[in-house]
C-alpha cells in the first residue's frame, strides 16, 4: 500500500469525516472507496465506448430482426 497526500477543500473534508462517521469507517477508507468507484466507471465508459466503435447497424439490424414479434408477458406491462 502507498500513501499519498491531498490537499482538500475544508467543506469537503468536512462531509468526508461526517460520512465516514456514519458508515462506520475511515476517511481514509472513504475515500479510498469512493476512488475506487470512480475509477470503475470511467473503466466501464471506456470498455462501452471500445464496444459501440466496433458495433454496425447492419450486424444491430441482423440481430433484431431475429427477435420475434410478441406482445410481452403480463409481468413485463407494469
Amino acid at each position: 500500500m502507498s500513501a499519498l497526500s491531498i490537499r482538500l477543500p475544508e467543506s469537503l473534508h468536512k462531509n468526508a469525516k461526517i460520512f465516514a462517521l456514519q458508515e462506520g469507517i475511515s476517511v481514509n477508507q472513504l475515500i479510498s472507496t469512493a476512488l475506487a468507484e470512480k475509477l470503475s466507471a470511467l473503466a466501464t465508459q471506456d470498455y462501452l465506448e471500445q464496444r459501440a466503435a466496433r458495433g454496425s447497424r447492419g450486424a444491430f439490424d441482423l440481430a433484431i430482426g431475429q427477435v420475434p414479434d410478441a406482445e410481452p408477458d403480463a409481468v413485463d406491462r407494469k
